[in-house]
């Protein structure tokens, strides 16, 4: 079977290259990878009607005799084919436009079955560019339900039908789909799953609808199952196979750190850290992730546990991906932990060569406690003495392999994973399964509620008209756009063009700074620090302000074009305001009317938690968004919804987790875990 299922694509008879490299376009390359191409949708062309009962505006089948085949040519020369039909109710026009091959392909008598969208004119069926097929053909398009594929232009539904058919002709009789069963035959049969040979049949041409809810369910099933073994399994092997770094319990060190903290830490905070602390003396590497909203005081957390690894010999790292927020977590780390002794230093791209060279010996040495920085901090020649504790903020923005080559860096680190993104329990358990997860929901004491308004672009001078006497009231400013420039392609305020703007009306005589992306590393820190010491009292920029800033003085976030950003990116910027002792307020400019759109506005209106907007965004935009591959080396879902399928991911997860507490369902899932990883399973599992 793996043969067949490795084998080109060429393989299969009328696979050209010229056809290969249609569906090379589409990221299929083998029999196999053709035969996991999953119908996007299905059309029930099972019921055939009467001319005279179709309905206007829908897609129906019908089934008539050609009765007269011709071709015109419009005034703009415009080639056009009709052919026209009849049946024993009546008679239906066929239309195709500069396809004139189609007046030879079908003869007057010919008996065709016919679908398409209905469009009655006068009393007269018209039909332009049906699928059509001989009535005595035995394809699979034709009187039953037919799968429509995600396709590009230049690959007809039919040809991609006609292939999969040919494929699975192919698999069936070869005798290798007997040997070809992921699963175990216990798990089959305790789950009551199709076999996959069958499953894959009905997935593609079912007869019925119940048989394609079987089809689906199995490799649904399949797909989370072998998703929740590979995280199972990474779980396990951490915990059984790997001997780590096993801290002491808390000395002075750490007490004086805790105990000198400017505030009192929440409920949340404290739980959290007990589980940290509980990890860091256990034998075995800590893997923890703490997901908390933006302003939950993770970064405190944070804090103690590399004080505790300073307190037991080691060298701490914080990892962040921007040099701004770098920056930031170095500051507020001295604050909280050099009065206390211990040594800390920054590493970013722009050290000069002379101070990174210093840094890089005082880290090799030892004589650094704590090191902050961006992915400067995995370059080869970086090296720790002794490092004990990694810790990744916004780890999202890092790939698997990024991460990893930090924690190589020491022999078994404990791993402390932070995300100001709420993440909804089904991503938990499928993105993120491998990792033990605490949730900070708690704000600290004095966050005050930031007041969010969607309003129209009719509104947008009350806005700034707001915002100014905001200003005039020692408060500063926030204005989010989505683009650095104007484009011609997107219609949105581009933060240069809305600089120039507000500078010459609302804000004019007040001291604006601009940020954005393209923008030096060092102008972006000046503006940056301008903004922080009051000098600036408005910031018109891009989303390079999503993370990281620290303002208590702004209570104003306005943005503009708020139409394209999720609802968690939205939360993500409403969180740069309220800190501070003001009221504060978040303002979402937009002039769409897509029903969408107007949903997601009136959700960040209404609603405050990051945990609730983040379970609302899931459904409104799905889980593309966060399966992206590179961040944590998991295949995409091919079949699989983690929003519509949490029942049968619930199933999965228990299948899984017997399994690896089984060597012999183990054994028997390793070679289809390797085979659905693909080239990432190296990188997930021998790392």
């Amino acid at each position: 079977m793996q043969n067949l299922w490795s084998a080109k694509i060429q393989y299969l008879k009328g696979v050209g290259p010229a056809n290969a490299a249609k569906l090379a376009k589409m990221g299929i390359f083998t029999v196999g990878q053709l035969l996991e191409h999953y119908p996007r949708r299905y059309e029930d062309r099972s019921k055939l009607k009467l001319i005279a009962e179709l309905t206007d505006g829908e897609y129906e089948s019908f089934r008539a005799t050609v009765t007269n085949i011709s071709e015109l040519k419009s005034h703009s020369r415009l080639k056009i084919v009709k052919i026209t039909v009849r049946d024993s109710s009546g008679i239906a026009h066929l239309t195709w436009f500069n396809q004139s091959y189609i007046k030879n392909k079908y003869q007057l008598g010919m008996e065709l079955i016919l679908y398409g969208k209905i469009q009655r004119r006068m009393g007269i069926v018209e039909v332009n560019k049906p699928d059509v097929e001989a009535a005595d053909n035995n394809s699979q398009g034709s009187g039953r339900i037919v799968p429509v594929y995600p396709a590009t232009e230049d690959m007809p539904q039919w040809q991609l039908r006609s292939l999969i058919q040919q494929a699975l002709q192919i698999y069936e009789g070869s005798g290798m789909h007997e040997h070809d069963e992921t699963l175990p035959c216990e798990i089959v049969t305790q789950y009551n799953l199709l076999a996959r040979q069958q499953a894959l049949t009905n997935i593609h041409f079912p007869p019925t609808m119940e048989t394609l809810s079987q089809a689906r369910r199995r490799l649904v099933f399949e797909e989370l199952y072998l998703l929740q073994c590979g995280l199972a399994y990474l779980k396990h092997k951490i915990k059984s196979a790997c001997q780590g770094i096993k801290h002491a319990p808390d000395s002075s060190l750490t007490a004086k750190v805790q105990t000198h903290l400017p505030f009192t830490l929440t409920n949340d905070q404290r739980k959290t850290l007990q589980e940290i602390k509980a990890d860091m003396e256990d034998l075995t590497p800590m893997q923890r992730m703490i997901q908390g909203d933006v302003g939950s005081g993770k970064t405190v957390i944070a804090a103690i546990a590399l004080a505790k690894t300073v307190e037991n010999g080691f060298q701490g790292a914080l990892m962040a991906p921007t040099e701004i927020l770098a920056e930031q977590h170095y500051h507020t780390l001295a604050r909280l932990l050099a009065p206390h002794g211990i040594r800390l230093a920054v590493l970013t791209g722009k050290l000069t060569r002379k101070v990174r060279s210093e840094a890089l010996q005082h880290i090799k040495d030892g004589l650094i406690d704590i090191v902050v920085g961006t992915h400067a901090l995995i370059q080869a020649d970086v090296e720790f003495k002794h490092l004990g504790l990694v810790v990744t903020d916004e780890q999202h923005r890092f790939g698997v392999r990024q991460r990893a080559l930090l924690e190589a860096k020491g022999r078994r680190p404990d791993v402390l994973i932070m995300t100001a993104t709420p993440i909804p329990r089904t991503m938990a358990l499928t993105v993120y399964g491998d990792l033990d997860v605490s949730v900070i929901r708690e704000l600290p004491p004095g966050r005050q509620p930031i007041a969010t308004y969607a309003r129209g672009k009719n509104r947008r001078d009350r806005v700034y008209a707001f915002a100014a006497e905001q200003i005039k009231a020692g408060r500063q400013v926030y204005v989010v756009c989505p683009l650095v420039d104007e484009s011609e392609k997107i219609e949105a305020q581009s933060a240069v063009k809305l600089f120039d703007e507000l500078t010459a009306t609302f804000f004019h005589n007040i001291p604006c700074g601009l940020l954005h992306g393209k923008m030096k590393s060092q102008e972006k820190e000046s503006v940056m620090s301008a903004f922080a010491c009051n000098e600036l009292k408005a910031l018109i920029a891009t989303t390079v302000i999503e993370v990281g800033v620290n303002v208590p003085n702004a209570t104003v976030m306005i943005i503009e074009g708020a139409e394209r950003f999720g609802l968690a990116q939205l939360h993500q910027l409403r969180g740069r305001v309220g800190r501070g002792k003001h009221k504060s307020f978040c303002i979402l400019i937009s002039d769409s009317t897509n029903e969408e759109t107007m949903e997601r506005l009136k959700i960040m209106t209404q609603v405050s938690d990051g945990f609730v907007l983040a379970e609302k965004d899931l459904l409104l935009r799905g889980p593309g968004q966060f399966f992206g591959t590179s961040q944590h080396g998991m295949p995409d879902l091919k079949i699989a919804d983690i929003i519509r399928d949490t029942d049968i991911l619930l199933e999965a997860r228990r299948a899984a987790q017997q399994t690896v507490c089984t060597p012999a369902y183990l054994n028997t899932v390793w070679r289809s875990l390797e085979n659905w990883f693909g080239a990432k399973f190296n990188m997930v599992f021998c790392r």
